[in-house]
């Protein structure tokens, strides 16, 4: 006997077997079979915890942080790594945008997010280079078991920033086919903040009305998924458009001064500065399973297109505005195209084999009237192989190796307006020469080799032990080879070096588990340490660009990551529950004896909650440790004490259900600041006292 319930994403799957009844969620199955520290989000998680920005809704899990860019988007970081060292995938392609930057967020439709698998820990070995701190895969639900017409609405709405969202599904089952079309939006205004003024470079600004001013945005999401279903073949495709425009606080692009922060009378308006995205999607997955053999094909084109305006400026007389769209500063214009091929051979009940081979080519190009990051292309290509041998039904042991190419070509480009610039100020001509050139040419090529080794036993019943190690890898992005001008995102002069080698590193993850009558207890430690870990180096040389203060010269260091998580779950009388979750990450570049930028502080939640058959209440003490190891040059960030409150219920309505949840975040309306945020920078706070509601409703009608 299998049952499925296929609308769910924590599924129950029930097997008979001799008469002995084996019951599991898809959750515990993944977790079991993985060596890796991997947590799954289904349906009733992302409900409870849905904002409106998935990565938000992830950071509820121990060792996953939001990096938050204003009230609408973020990005991930997982164990103290983000950036282009998380790999994010959406039906099996990888999402390739702008990530490398600190104002560039996921562009993904939270609202058509169905399941997420968060692998933490060296993932190179399955996804490749930008996977040495993790991976997060969405994915679709199974369709209905049965014939029918089914779907959702699902409206939100939050307080901070006056925002409004809405997304509607419709789909259909018909023997073989199934398809489904979603529309999603999202429309909010500048968020409030529990302060009047902000202190930035010892200015004093006002905050009018308690709203950053120009943080207002709005969100355009639609998408097409279908799938063909006939014996052992299957097959998915799928299309998606997501189209985000927000504003930037006037201090987040230059020096803020009073005058630019005076309110307007419009708090939902994005005027300048602000940035738009746009960023397509196209993919296909074929699939065959013949006895205990299986090909599978995946194929992918992306499109991210990335536009930054700001009002006309230069800091060169000789630079004329540009004839059409003079306030376009910035361009970047990212084709991918990606194909991948797996097959999976089962020999016996003790043994599974996976090969692969990856291959990816992209192209960026820029234009604006501004300069940061220069055309180039980029291909990479890979092969592995994957073996896991099951001794014992309560013992696995699992590992591969890999084998990765990569090969950069990078355009020069150059500069005759700086060059007139710094030729009328009496530099010398090494130093015009230098400046002249905003990026050499560079041709490189990289070959890794990347692998893992681990093992999973359960044993005396309700314990786990995993451990695995590996080694990873990362190729460096274009802007640490060749990026050279002022970021505006991070305030300052970065550089690239066209001589970096690969990032590579070993990883060592341990975790372990147990589980008993309504107890369950897990910690995770993990160590990690790179040979030539890139990152932003203040040079101590002035720039000579105007307004652009010293140079950061990307270069590689040796570095330590450790750190790990621990969670406690308790039901009692009946009804209750409470959960207690830490989480520690210590960072060290090993070179210069300090930590690294971006580093998580510790953290800790309590939650308590009351659960009947319809409806649940939790109400949850977040604790987060002042963060003062920092880098150079990077601030220190008090500690803060948050309280939130949650509450869901399911409503009948007529013959369908609507799943509400009503959640209260900062109760008390604590001024506190977030380590990884964008506006950190700037002595911005965190949005203040947050009351959101989120309503969904499916349904579903039979047909024959």
């Amino acid at each position: 006997m299998l049952h499925v319930n296929a609308q769910e994403t924590d599924s129950t799957l029930t097997f008979r077997l001799n008469g002995v009844d084996i019951n599991d969620s898809y959750e515990q199955s993944v977790r079991r079979r993985s060596v890796m520290e991997v947590h799954v989000a289904g349906a009733d998680f992302l409900r409870e915890h849905f904002t409106g920005s998935l990565v938000q809704a992830l950071e509820h899990m121990p060792g996953i942080h939001s990096m938050d860019i204003g009230s609408g988007f973020s990005k991930p970081v997982i164990r103290g790594m983000g950036f282009n060292r998380i790999s994010v995938t959406e039906n099996g392609i990888k999402q390739e945008g702008q990530q490398w930057g600190a104002d560039h967020g996921l562009e993904a439709d939270a609202f058509g997010v169905e399941r997420v698998i968060v692998r933490k820990g060296p993932a190179s070995l399955l996804y490749g280079s930008d996977a040495m701190g993790g991976a997060i895969e969405i994915s679709q639900l199974p369709p209905p078991s049965e014939n029918s017409i089914f779907g959702e609405v699902a409206l939100l709405g939050k307080s901070v920033s006056d925002a409004i969202g809405e997304s509607l599904m419709l789909g259909f089952k018909k023997d073989k086919w199934h398809a489904k079309i979603r529309y999603s939006g999202q429309d909010f205004g500048d968020y409030r903040i529990p302060t009047d003024t902000v202190v930035y470079l010892t200015q004093l600004l006002p905050i009018y009305g308690r709203r950053l001013k120009n943080t207002a945005g709005f969100e355009r999401d639609a998408s097409l998924y279908a799938g063909y279903r006939k014996g052992a073949y299957l097959s998915d495709y799928a299309v998606s458009n997501v189209y985000q425009k927000t504003g930037f606080f006037a201090g987040a692009h230059g020096i803020p001064d009073a005058s630019r922060l005076q309110d307007d009378g419009n708090p939902r308006d994005a005027g300048l500065p602000y940035s738009t995205v746009n960023h397509l999607k196209v993919s296909m997955r074929q699939q065959y399973t013949a006895g205990n053999l299986s090909v599978r094909l995946d194929a992918g084109y992306q499109n991210n297109h990335r536009e930054e305006w700001s009002l006309f400026h230069t800091h060169y007389g000789t630079q004329p505005a540009p004839e059409h769209d003079p306030d376009k500063e910035l361009v970047f214009d990212l084709q991918t195209y990606s194909l991948s091929a797996k097959l999976q051979w089962t020999p016996s009940s003790a043994w599974e084999h996976t090969a692969g081979w990856e291959v990816q080519y992209q192209r960026n190009r820029i234009a604006g009237y501004s300069f940061l990051l220069p055309e180039y292309r980029r291909f990479a290509a890979g092969l592995f192989w994957l073996a896991a041998w099951h001794p014992r039904s309560d013992l696995s042991v699992s590992g591969g190796v890999r084998y990765d190419e990569g090969r950069m070509n990078v355009s020069a480009y150059t500069d005759a307006y700086l060059e007139a610039y710094l030729v009328e100020r009496g530099y010398t001509d090494e130093m015009v020469a230098a400046y002249r050139w905003r990026s050499y040419p560079a041709r490189r090529r990289y070959g890794n080799i990347s692998g893992s080794l681990g093992m999973v036993w359960h044993f005396a019943g309700g314990h786990q032990l995993k451990a695995n190690i590996g080694r990873s890898f990362r190729l460096p992005g274009a802007h640490e080879l060749a990026s050279n001008g002022v970021h505006h995102g991070t305030f300052r002069h970065e550089q690239g070096d066209p001589s970096l080698s690969s990032e590579r590193g070993w990883q060592l993850d341990v975790s372990y588990t147990c589980e008993h009558d309504g107890l369950s207890f897990s910690v995770s430690p993990f160590a990690s340490w790179f040979g030539n870990y890139i990152y932003l180096k203040p040079t101590g040389k002035w720039s000579a660009l105007p307004h652009a203060g010293q140079v950061y010269l990307y270069t590689g260091a040796k570095a330590l990551f450790a750190g790990g998580e621990t969670t406690v779950d308790i039901d009692f009388l009946r009804w209750f529950a409470y959960r207690a979750s830490a989480e520690y990450v210590y960072t060290c570049n090993l070179d210069e004896r300090v930590a690294l930028s971006f580093s998580p502080p510790a953290s800790m939640r309590h939650a308590i909650g009351w659960k009947g058959k319809h409806a649940r209440v939790e109400t949850e003490w977040q604790l987060i440790a002042a963060q003062r190891r920092t880098a150079k040059n990077e601030d220190a960030t008090a500690g803060a004490h948050l309280f939130h409150v949650r509450a869901t219920a399911r409503i009948p309505l007529g013959k369908i259900n609507a799943d509400v949840t009503l959640s209260l975040h900062n109760l008390l309306n604590r001024r506190y600041y977030h380590h990884l945020s964008f506006y950190r920078k700037v002595e911005i706070p965190e949005p203040g006292r947050n009351f959101q509601i989120f309503i969904k409703i499916p349904f579903q009608q039979k047909i024959k």
